[in-house]
């Protein structure tokens, strides 16, 4: 398995075919999870074999944004598919890799480990007090295609942060607190504006 190669090869395509307007599903985002998935899986205690797989699944987990908005996951792992046996991954490794991508689909749906520690390292930023910064990008992003306004917006945060939660013990330690003060705060805000 060529980690470093899948790498270049992947952040390579990123750079060069993402498309402009994603102001939040961006390389930046994808350098971000890895970030975190590292963060969390050496907190984890996984094996460095399971990390080099984690780490490929968050580098790749939104590359299907290459292809399309619409079922980026599916997409991603198509990718995955075609690119990772040229750098010596076996077809359980990538299924592996795959299961975790089509782990992070909203609502997320994690069946193993490796999955739950991708899932919140992809929604880490709930938790972090870079949420108003990330979330204002993720709001841009999707205003591009539809009319979306901020009560709507405030609307969808609420109902998804309510509906969300960790699942590793480590993100629950690291997050969970700061991640309910985003809630009430937004909460306070979404009141504020329906009532004035």
């Amino acid at each position: 398995m060529k980690y470093g190669e899948a790498k270049k090869y992947i952040l390579k395509r990123l750079r060069e075919e993402l498309p402009d307007h994603l102001h939040y599903h961006g390389m930046h985002h994808t350098l971000d999870i890895l970030r975190s998935a590292m963060h969390i899986g050496k907190q984890e205690n996984i094996s460095a074999h399971e990390m080099q797989l984690l780490k490929t699944a968050a580098l790749f987990h939104d590359s299907g944004f290459i292809v399309s908005d619409r079922d980026h996951e599916k997409q991603s792992c198509k990718l995955a598919r075609q690119a990772l046996p040229k750098f010596g991954f076996t077809k359980q490794e990538i299924e592996k890799v795959c299961g975790m991508i089509m782990a992070t689909r909203i609502p997320q749906t994690p069946q193993n480990h490796l999955e739950e520690i991708l899932c919140d390292a992809d929604l880490d930023y709930l938790g972090t007090n870079e949420y108003a910064t990330i979330s204002s990008r993720l709001f841009k992003e999707l205003a591009t295609n539809n009319t979306l306004n901020e009560k709507d917006w405030l609307s969808m945060q609420v109902n998804f942060m309510e509906g969300h939660h960790y699942f590793t013990a480590t993100a629950k330690k690291m997050r969970r607190s700061q991640k309910a003060q985003t809630l009430r705060r937004l909460k306070s805000t979404l009141n504020k504006t329906i009532t004035s």
